[in-house]
């Protein structure tokens, strides 16, 4: 079974994880990570929830005006610097200028983005951008723009059609002269995209892509069973020695993001936080408890309940590193890869925790995460309330942790008892 199951998944599992367009979006995000992460912390200390016990209402409404610039300038404006990474990382796989293609994407993006800002009453103020075409609203029309700038920008570049310079020109200049021909063509593609979308239509690309193609997409990514789905594929493809997150995620992230900031940019507004699935609820409750497939639970149970020699060491390689949500130890040393015995608790464990969680804080028992980034190796209980703003943000993880230990005990119990007796009988084998 395992082999024809291997024989299916490996090889799609193999073309997404080398797939050129995944790769580029994945590190054109974790472009924006090191930002997000500055703009997050700021939100956490601006929201605390103790700071009306502190501070006056003028006070703490002095305090988050002027901190609050650190989440907009970051994630707020998160589309560009994905679009930017996008089409740097894309044109870095061509071998072409990269720096050039990340300018040209974000230009091109701009190009098809209104300078008008229309207030819900009153006239319409041109000459600005509003802040949300260059977050969620417009993640995913940037990042088809990007692509595609790229795409042709690199075309245009390997058939020659440059501006060479000779050989005496400092490199920047000729880089430029270089770059011109390429760059203008590509603007002038979008340039014309925009005119015929503006006048012809009488609207614009972002509100196209949006309600075409984003809406529909994060609408059905927020969704429980899609969600789900996406966690047993994380699963299966980690029980076969695959990268579960770098394959699952680099299709589910663009949604996944897209959720994060709208219900980031609400919980700044003062909103209801729109989304229960988030980047930052599949990062906590499920790699936030100790690594992939919440494996923390794991290293307890061996360490307290379990008998053999083997799986005692590998719980005490395994607990510092699971600590901080680091779990190779476990998966390689247990092992989990390629382990009938554990298939079912590794599968069925993150989906009951994930169905759970979605629906405590569907209930509103627990609160959602408010949309900051916490760094994945942030300790459990920490990283819950982080997430959420809310001590049952841990409180959750806790009662997550005790579900993985039910589910995994009687499995690893019977892996105890194999592993005792093969210990056992080499040692009889080693006495005679």
């Amino acid at each position: 079974m395992f082999e024809k199951i291997s024989e299916f998944l490996l090889p799609i599992a193999g073309k997404l994880n080398s797939n050129r367009y995944l790769q580029v979006l994945r590190d054109a995000f974790m472009l924006a990570f090191p930002l997000t992460i500055f703009g997050s912390i700021f939100v956490v200390l601006t929201n605390l929830p103790f700071l009306n016990k502190m501070l006056s209402e003028s006070a703490i409404a002095t305090f988050q005006s002027s901190f609050g610039i650190a989440s907009s300038a970051t994630m707020g404006i998160m589309s560009v610097f994905v679009v930017f990474g996008i089409g740097y990382y894309l044109s870095k796989s061509y071998d072409v200028e990269a720096i050039f293609g990340g300018a040209i994407a974000l230009v091109s993006f701009l190009l098809l983005t209104p300078f008008v800002l229309q207030p819900e009453t009153g006239e319409a103020v041109t000459g600005v951008i509003p802040v949300d075409r260059l977050g969620a609203k417009g993640m995913f029309l940037g990042m088809l723009t990007a692509f595609t700038s790229a795409e042709i920008y690199r075309k245009i570049v390997q058939k020659n059609f440059t501006i060479k310079m000779p050989a005496g020109v400092p490199p920047a200049v000729a880089k430029s002269f270089a770059a011109l021909i390429p760059a203008f063509i590509t603007l002038t593609v979008f340039l014309l995209i925009n005119v015929l979308v503006t006048l012809a239509f009488n609207t614009n690309m972002h509100d196209v892509i949006y309600n075409a193609v984003q809406a529909p997409l994060v609408g059905l990514g927020s969704g429980i069973i899609p969600t789900l789905i996406a966690v047993f594929f994380i699963q299966i493809l980690w029980f076969f020695g695959l990268h579960g997150q770098i394959i699952i995620n680099s299709v589910m992230d663009p949604i996944w993001n897209t959720l994060q900031i709208e219900n980031l940019e609400a919980y700044t507004a003062g909103k209801e936080i729109p989304h229960i699935i988030s980047k930052p609820f599949m990062e906590i409750y499920t790699v936030g408890m100790g690594g992939t497939g919440m494996t923390l639970a794991v290293i307890i149970a061996i360490l307290l309940f379990m008998k053999s020699k083997q799986m005692k060491q590998v719980g005490k390689l395994g607990l510092a590193p699971g600590l901080f949500n680091v779990n190779e130890p476990i998966i390689f040393g247990l092992p989990i890869v390629m382990n009938p015995i554990i298939i079912v608790p590794w599968i069925l464990a993150p989906m009951i925790v994930t169905l759970v969680t979605y629906l405590a804080m569907s209930s509103g028992l627990v609160p959602p995460p408010t949309g900051v980034t916490v760094p994945w190796t942030v300790p459990i209980f920490i990283n819950g309330i982080m997430a959420t703003n809310s001590i049952m943000g841990g409180v959750m993880q806790l009662v997550n942790l005790l579900i993985v230990f039910v589910i995994w005990f009687p499995f690893l119990k019977a892996l105890d008892r194999l592993n005792v007796q093969k210990e056992k009988e080499a040692e009889a084998n080693q006495a005679s």
